[in-house]
């Protein structure tokens, strides 16, 4: 496997193999590193506002007198809200294009977070949880998208896991010591408000910045834009997103003919036919189990740190110490993306989860073995919801690519939003080793429906043919053998 991926099958147009050969051609420049680091940077803060109600809980708890349930409840609402508007962000996204939603569910995001940082009581900040859920489910599932459209086949795992590296690694990691900082500088009861004040800056900033995000080739060709593609991958190949003087070049054959994408209007519900079907299910089982438990782990972990007697600000440092395993994670799933098939990595990946769990549950006596086995845990919890990260805009035609990747992670944050209300009733009436229970089988679950999902490594993300498109595949492979470089 060394080496990294080779295109295995082919596309399923000539303009499409166009497109891989002159994407492969390109390579990485310093306008995907542009991209990348603008999509990272709102990655970045919405790991941080994931984070939030984990790190004023306990807060929250003392100045309202909420409960466990109550802070599961919170983020309950934060994830319900974000797999609504992932799905809604996936359908617009695939309607009208991937870079409008950026800055709408930003704008969502930041607005979310002030009503969060003025909240009276539960039911104020519940509403706020909802309308930064909806912007952050959005912007990750079309970061996603976006990425595995800009890039090459070699590139396009190392691009996403990079991003999940700031999103849920580093973000991850960061957070507790985020929180730390503002405490600090805005010291007294309400501090906890100007959590979500400083949560706002950044994402008005990244959606300033954002503007200068084209829309990916994959999605102007599948509209029948050659023009408008080849101008997107003219940009990317001189390495800069503005100017006026850079060079065109006619990567894609303008033969005034769009594309079969173009001409058909494609009902969302294709992802749960035929072939996409069998891609769809099984990838939504494994991914509410990994965020399920993700989810329900960061939110309860600073609770569970001051019911052993811990205080605030040991908790939080605590669990920032479990979380350099999360960024650990994300650079593995990164490297691991470019060298290995992506169902043997989440294998691999979900059985050590269900260990690390299992020994945090029962075999964790002491802080230190708490902080060990949580930052193992951590670790793979990141390779794996990285890897799905990859894995899920790779199983879609582009026509429904963003609404496929939406809804799988959707799914996830179902799970994130559901599964954090049982672990913490579990945590009222059984302790550490229920929740931990509940986490291994979670994983266990997780290994059994992967094994049912179609490997995409190495291929390109329109290559591989579906159900009723058996007919075209002669000739399209005919195309695309001449369109490819020898």
């Amino acid at each position: 496997m060394a080496g990294g991926p080779q295109l295995s099958s082919l596309p399923n147009s000539p303009k499409v193999a166009q497109l891989d050969q002159a994407l492969d051609q390109i390579g990485v420049t310093r306008s995907h590193h542009t991209i990348i680091f603008l999509i990272l940077i709102g990655c970045l803060f919405d790991a941080f506002e994931q984070n939030a109600v984990g790190i004023v809980g306990p807060m929250l708890r003392a100045q309202w007198g909420l409960d466990a349930a109550h802070i599961g409840m919170l983020n309950t609402v934060t994830f319900a809200a974000a797999a609504i508007g992932r799905v809604v962000s996936g359908y617009v996204a695939d309607r009208y294009g991937r870079r409008v939603m950026l800055s709408i569910d930003l704008l969502l995001f930041t607005l979310g977070a002030g009503i969060c940082a003025m909240a009276p009581n539960l039911t104020v900040m519940a509403i706020g949880r909802a309308v930064v859920g909806f912007g952050l489910g959005g912007e990750i599932a079309i970061a996603v998208t976006m990425l595995a459209e800009f890039c090459s086949t070699k590139a396009r795992g190392v691009a996403i896991g990079t991003v999940n590296v700031a999103a849920g690694g580093l973000g991850n990691f960061l957070a507790p010591g985020f929180g730390l900082l503002v405490f600090w500088l805005f010291p007294g009861d309400n501090n906890w408000r100007w959590l979500f004040v400083c949560l706002m800056v950044p994402a008005i900033l990244g959606a300033f910045y954002r503007r200068y995000i084209p829309e990916t080739p994959r999605f102007l060709l599948s509209q029948g834009k050659v023009r408008e593609t080849n101008a997107v991958l003219s940009k990317l190949a001189a390495g800069r997103l503005s100017g006026k003087d850079i060079p065109q070049r006619q990567f894609i054959t303008d033969d005034g003919i769009a594309p079969p994408e173009s001409k058909t209007k494609v009902r969302v519900t294709e992802i749960f036919r035929g072939a996409l079907a069998r891609r769809t299910i099984p990838l939504c089982i494994t991914i509410w189990m990994t965020y399920g438990a993700q989810i329900s782990v960061l939110t309860l972990m600073p609770t569970i740190l001051v019911t052993l007697g811990y205080s605030i600000s040991k908790s939080l440092m605590f669990t920032m110490v479990m979380q350099c395993g999360s960024l650990l994670g994300a650079i593995a799933a990164s490297a691991l993306g470019f060298h290995f098939p992506r169902k043997r990595v989440l294998t691999v990946g979900a059985v050590c989860a269900c260990i690390a769990a299992l020994s945090i549950g029962f075999l964790a006596k002491n802080i230190v073995v708490l902080l060990a086995a949580g930052a193992v845990f951590q670790f793979f919890v990141l390779l794996l919801n990285t890897t799905i990260w990859i894995f899920a805009p790779e199983l879609y035609p582009t026509r429904v690519r963003a609404f496929g990747t939406a809804f799988i992670l959707a799914t996830g944050t179902a799970g994130g939003a559901f599964m954090p209300l049982v672990a913490g009733k579990l945590l009222d009436s059984v302790g550490l080793a229920g929740v931990f229970s509940m986490v291994a089988v979670m994983y266990a679950i997780f290994v059994i429906s992967i094994q049912s999902v179609p490997e995409t490594y190495g291929t390109s993300p329109d290559a591989t043919p579906l159900d009723g498109d058996q007919a075209d595949q002669p000739a399209a492979t005919s195309a695309a053998i001449h369109a490819r470089p020898h």
